[in-house]
């Protein structure tokens, strides 16, 4: 997303925090600080695209990367978390695709194999495609336009001319999905888009997003750093767009659940113990809120019951003294002393 400001510079605003992260890797000298590095970043980044369900021009989007690890154990680890993040969220019919496109000893021979199978086909593709004919031939797996699909889908495959490190490296980030079970399948036009991806790329695909159906992807990228002013390490992370994940969650999850339990704390010595109960249920899953001004009983019990929670957990000192706690079912208007230290266990039975 480019443009020029009232001053007359031309300003570009991010579309990605890879090369961004890679620079402060770099400029902070983050390869002397620890052996390998693993980074996280948030923030909003923008592409002047035609607004569409799942793409917008403006999104937020956060970022894992991993410096300095060349073993395939890393790429699956970081396709696990991938996954495991698309899991617990609950995406249903979500699919991973891996791909590996190579590496600078490799790549030539497979782009000179794709340029003499296009032959004659490539001035029927489109002018993007020739264009990238020129200058990275692998991005000719990128285009979308319908007409060129079939001469496309005839192409030579990168995996079919990977060096032997990078079949071997390829070979083992599949074996080691094997053995986390997670389901994969290549998918051989898989290139990410991006002329720094090296070796692994994977997507994470939905079901439900239409047309922009990848709801993260990443791969690696072993010489961006050093093209960036940096040592030559070795790097490899994954983004996924906030707003594609939520337009991915399944229906019944897109709004926020009510609290289920109200912790009522009869007076100030003993908030700290129901901030600590508070915390626990939340820990284990249970949604709960608590009155954080000093109220009487009977008001507590009135916001719990205008949050609509299911239970109230009274926590007195003399409840306290004796190992005990007192659950109150808001549904039956019943009540019963429980020990508090099976209240998370109790609690899950009653809901």
């Amino acid at each position: 997303y480019s443009f020029t400001d009232k001053g007359g510079e031309r300003v570009t605003l991010r579309p990605e925090a890879t090369p961004s992260m890679v620079r402060a890797y770099v400029e902070h000298s983050l390869e002397h600080a620890l052996p390998f590095s693993k980074i996280f970043t948030m923030g909003p980044m923008f592409r002047y695209e035609r607004p569409q369900k799942g793409r917008q021009r403006q999104f937020h989007q956060f970022d894992v990367e991993v410096f300095g690890i060349s073993d395939p154990a890393i790429d699956a680890e970081v396709i696990d978390l991938a996954w495991s993040l698309v899991t617990e969220l609950g995406i249903a019919q979500a699919e991973l695709v891996i791909n590996s496109v190579g590496c600078a000893a490799c790549r030539p021979k497979f782009n000179e194999a794709l340029l003499a199978a296009l032959g004659a086909d490539l001035p029927k593709l489109c002018g993007d495609c020739q264009r990238r004919a020129t200058i990275s031939p692998l991005r000719i797996y990128d285009c979308k336009v319908p007409a060129d699909q079939p001469i496309i889908d005839r192409l030579p495959h990168a995996i079919d001319y990977l060096c032997e490190p990078c079949k071997t490296h390829f070979d083992g980030v599949r074996a080691h999905l094997d053995a986390f079970g997670i389901p994969w399948k290549i998918s051989h036009r898989l290139v990410r888009g991006l002329d720094y991806y090296t070796r692994t790329t994977f997507e994470v695909l939905g079901q439900t997003l239409g047309a922009q159906n990848a709801i993260l992807g990443g791969g690696r990228y072993d010489g961006l750093v050093k093209q960036l002013g940096g040592p030559d390490r070795v790097g490899i992370g994954f983004a996924a767009g906030m707003e594609r994940l939520v337009l991915a969650l399944p229906e019944g999850v897109k709004e926020a659940k009510p609290a289920r339990v109200f912790v009522v704390a009869l007076g100030e010595d003993t908030r700290g113990e129901a901030l600590k109960l508070l915390r626990e249920l939340r820990a284990g899953g249970v949604a709960a809120e608590m009155e954080f001004e000093a109220r009487s009983m009977k008001a507590q019990l009135k916001r719990a019951d205008r949050v609509n929670a299911a239970i109230a957990l009274i926590v007195g000192g003399d409840e306290l003294a004796r190992g005990e706690v007192t659950l109150r079912d808001m549904r039956k208007s019943e009540q019963r002393a429980i020990p508090r230290a099976t209240v998370l266990e109790t609690v899950r039975a009653a809901l």
